[in-house]
Protein backbone atom coordinates (compact mmCIF):
# COMPACT_ATOMS: atom_id res chain seq x y z
CA UNK A 1 0.00 0.00 0.00
CA UNK A 2 1.46 3.18 -0.94
CA UNK A 3 2.20 6.51 1.28
CA UNK A 4 -0.74 9.01 0.46
CA UNK A 5 0.64 11.85 2.06
CA UNK A 6 3.74 14.18 3.32
CA UNK A 7 2.78 13.28 7.05
CA UNK A 8 2.70 9.48 6.07
CA UNK A 9 6.23 9.87 4.74
CA UNK A 10 7.66 11.81 7.25
CA UNK A 11 6.01 9.01 10.23
CA UNK A 12 7.38 5.91 8.15
CA UNK A 13 10.42 7.91 7.55
CA UNK A 14 11.12 7.94 11.79
CA UNK A 15 9.98 4.36 12.49
CA UNK A 16 12.35 3.67 9.99
CA UNK A 17 15.15 5.86 12.15
CA UNK A 18 13.70 4.32 15.33
CA UNK A 19 14.55 0.69 13.67
CA UNK A 20 10.01 -0.19 14.26
CA UNK A 21 10.34 -0.79 10.70
CA UNK A 22 12.78 -2.46 7.87
CA UNK A 23 14.33 -0.33 5.64
CA UNK A 24 12.75 -2.83 2.79
CA UNK A 25 9.58 -2.31 3.94
CA UNK A 26 9.97 1.47 3.96
CA UNK A 27 11.17 1.64 0.29
CA UNK A 28 8.00 -0.56 -1.03
CA UNK A 29 5.38 1.73 1.00
CA UNK A 30 7.96 4.98 -0.89
CA UNK A 31 7.94 3.61 -4.37
CA UNK A 32 4.26 3.09 -4.32
CA UNK A 33 3.75 6.59 -3.95
CA UNK A 34 6.33 7.23 -6.74
CA UNK A 35 7.55 10.64 -7.61
CA UNK A 36 3.96 12.59 -7.33
CA UNK A 37 4.10 15.76 -5.01
CA UNK A 38 1.70 14.75 -1.96
CA UNK A 39 -0.70 16.23 -0.12
CA UNK A 40 0.63 17.68 3.73
CA UNK A 41 -2.33 15.81 4.55
CA UNK A 42 -4.93 13.11 3.69
CA UNK A 43 -8.11 14.12 5.49
CA UNK A 44 -7.34 18.04 6.41
CA UNK A 45 -8.03 18.64 10.19
CA UNK A 46 -11.70 20.46 10.64
CA UNK A 47 -11.68 23.41 12.09
CA UNK A 48 -15.03 23.82 14.89
CA UNK A 49 -17.66 26.00 13.86
CA UNK A 50 -19.08 28.76 15.29
CA UNK A 51 -21.69 28.96 17.03
CA UNK A 52 -25.01 30.87 15.87
CA UNK A 53 -26.70 30.92 19.04
CA UNK A 54 -25.41 33.10 22.16
CA UNK A 55 -24.36 30.83 25.21
CA UNK A 56 -26.11 30.28 27.81
CA UNK A 57 -23.75 31.98 29.99
CA UNK A 58 -24.37 35.21 28.05
CA UNK A 59 -28.13 34.95 27.77
CA UNK A 60 -27.82 34.69 31.44
CA UNK A 61 -25.99 37.63 32.27
CA UNK A 62 -28.12 40.07 29.64
CA UNK A 63 -31.18 39.13 31.39
CA UNK A 64 -32.65 42.13 32.96
CA UNK A 65 -35.85 40.47 34.94
CA UNK A 66 -34.82 38.47 37.77
CA UNK A 67 -36.56 35.11 37.76
CA UNK A 68 -38.68 33.92 40.40
CA UNK A 69 -36.83 30.94 42.69
CA UNK A 70 -39.06 27.97 44.01
CA UNK A 71 -39.19 27.59 47.61
CA UNK A 72 -39.04 24.21 49.05
CA UNK A 73 -42.73 24.09 49.33
CA UNK A 74 -43.33 24.15 45.84
CA UNK A 75 -43.98 28.09 45.05
CA UNK A 76 -42.62 30.86 43.26
CA UNK A 77 -40.95 33.34 45.50
CA UNK A 78 -40.06 36.23 43.76
CA UNK A 79 -36.95 37.51 43.04
CA UNK A 80 -37.79 41.42 44.76
CA UNK A 81 -38.20 42.02 48.51
CA UNK A 82 -41.34 44.26 48.75
CA UNK A 83 -41.97 46.56 51.36
CA UNK A 84 -44.68 44.82 54.24
CA UNK A 85 -48.12 46.54 54.47
CA UNK A 86 -49.00 47.46 58.12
Amino acid sequence: MPIKSKAQRRKFAELLVKGEISPETFEEWNRGAGDAELPERVHPKTTKSKRKSPSKRAAKATSSRAKPTRTKSGTAKSGRRTAKKR
